[in-house]
């Protein structure tokens, strides 16, 4: 068994202590004039630094100590004269547990741009940004937890693999079994899923909200928590082939309990990831100054990072519908200068991210909540609303992101329902098991998805969704 030791992070806490021996692991980020290490193993966003008495160690060692080069190090702590730290090892004995050839190791102690670095995905949790980046998510992962489990929520696992397309949207990854070479194929020359797995067409999920309303109807308030795909051929900073959908639904809720508990719940990750990372946060915020000085005056954001997630905990979420959205879009000097690549030019238009950011960043400045979008541009199953032409949908959209949140107080009753999945060429035969629960024992009920990569990419101040998920999967890209 390797001998038992202190993390980077426990042993930074430790008081200096000559007798006290410490045992250490972990990799090189730096190795200065033969004598100091720069040692990291990922517990937090601070090094260690060891210091090796000169003349003490061989020098075949020496060559080996590198950067990334995993080692173990026994010592004892000592003050630290240098500044920024308050300890520093005394190394006894230095142990390479795992070479690193210096000139193929590609990361380097130097800076590497994001383009660089997806290039070496498998290497790229090494890095500071990316350190700080994933441990911001588990944070947030945790968070997320605690807050529904505090508040009496029923953790559900939902299916990966489903018959159902809860979108409607039709963007999904197919799950067979079939030898693609030779598909076999009935009478009719369609595929026959009969020779399949399931015995039917089957996909991977695009959301579990429509499983979750069933356990909704049971438990009262649930969440789920897991992978969802989409088989949208978008190559853009805002979408991913696999990402993490957050996605509660309660019964007895109506638009206005949703709203409150989505704003809450945003809030109360946010305010965890500054309580828990704020060593992160200051890196991160220091990298997000430096490239905003890189951007023309104009468009550079008015806060920092660390002040931009503050402002969200500090304000309550700005709330209109979407009629007067588009009012405020419409006769913005944006739209009149036809600054927006697609013009605000009537109601019933479904909204741009442009159009989200301005409303966010430009108009209001803070979160804001848009209510009441047009039936036609929303899913089958929103509420309709008494003037028959919009639905109880409610989105979340945050600065520099957009839509963050989208939600809905879901249609309870039967024959509405009924109405708008034919409406909407929603197979009812497909869907009876959810067409039931309208018929037994229905209820007011609420809900809302949140995309964890995006919330992610808020608080981290990422400009590109595939830098805040450790393996991103887009068009094209399916390495590890």
């Amino acid at each position: 068994m390797l001998k038992p030791r202190l993390s980077v992070k426990e042993i930074l806490h430790q008081d200096p202590d000559p007798k006290q021996v410490h045992t250490i692991m972990g990799w090189v980020r730096t190795f200065r004039n033969n004598q100091f290490i720069s040692l990291s193993d990922g517990s937090g966003p601070d090094v260690l630094q060891v210091v090796l008495e000169l003349g003490k160690f061989d020098e075949n060692l020496l060559k080996r100590i590198t950067t990334g080069a995993c080692l173990k190090i026994s010592g004892k702590l000592v003050a630290s004269p240098a500044k920024g730290q308050s300890v520093e090892l005394l190394a006894d004995a230095v142990e390479v547990l795992g070479d690193c050839d210096a000139e193929k190791y590609p990361l380097q102690p130097k800076k590497h741009s994001l383009e660089f670095l997806r290039e070496i995905g498998h290497l790229r949790m090494r890095t500071q940004t990316f350190g700080a980046i994933f441990r911001l998510r588990n944070t947030a992962a945790f968070a997320i937890h605690k807050f529904f489990q505090e508040k009496g929520f029923l953790y559900i696992h939902t299916p990966i693999i489903t018959a159902s397309d809860a979108e409607g949207a039709g963007e999904m990854f197919r799950v067979t079994t079939l030898d693609l070479n030779h598909v076999p194929k009935n009478e009719a020359g369609e595929v026959d899923y009969s020779k399949d797995f399931f015995h039917r067409s089957a996909n991977l999920t695009v959301s579990g909200q429509l499983e979750g309303e069933l356990a909704a109807m049971a438990f009262s308030k649930i969440y789920t928590f897991g992978p969802t795909f989409r088989a949208e051929n978008s190559n853009t900073t805002r979408h991913l082939a696999e990402f993490w959908m957050i996605e509660p639904e309660m019964a007895f809720y109506d638009l206005e309990d949703n709203m409150n508990l989505a704003e809450e719940m945003l809030k109360y990750i946010i305010g965890e990831c500054i309580k828990q990372n704020d060593k992160d946060l200051d890196f991160l915020n220091k990298r997000w100054e430096e490239e905003e000085r890189q951007k023309p005056a104009a468009e550079r954001y008015p806060m920092n990072l660390l002040q931009r997630l503050q402002f969200v905990l500090e304000h309550p979420f700005e709330r209109l519908t979407y009629t007067q959205a588009i009012e405020i879009l419409q006769n913005s000097n944006y739209n009149k200068k036809k600054k927006f690549k697609y013009p605000v030019d009537r109601w019933g238009i479904d909204l741009q991210s442009e159009h989200e950011r301005y409303l966010v960043e430009k108009h209001f400045q803070k979160p804001v909540i848009l209510t009441d979008y047009p039936k036609d541009i929303k899913a089958f199953y929103m509420r309709l609303n008494e003037d028959g032409k919009t639905v109880r949908a409610m989105d979340i959209l945050f600065p520099g992101i957009g839509e963050i949140v989208g939600g809905s107080q879901r249609e309870e009753r039967y024959e509405y329902l009924l109405q708008r999945m034919r409406e909407m060429n929603i197979p009812e035969k497909e869907l009876w098991w959810y067409l039931d629960t309208r018929r037994f024992g229905t209820c007011p009920h609420s809900g809302f998805g949140l995309g964890f990569e995006r919330l992610v990419q808020f608080i981290t101040g990422m400009g590109n969704i595939r830098d805040v998920i450790p393996f991103p999967r887009f068009p094209g890209h399916v390495e590890f």
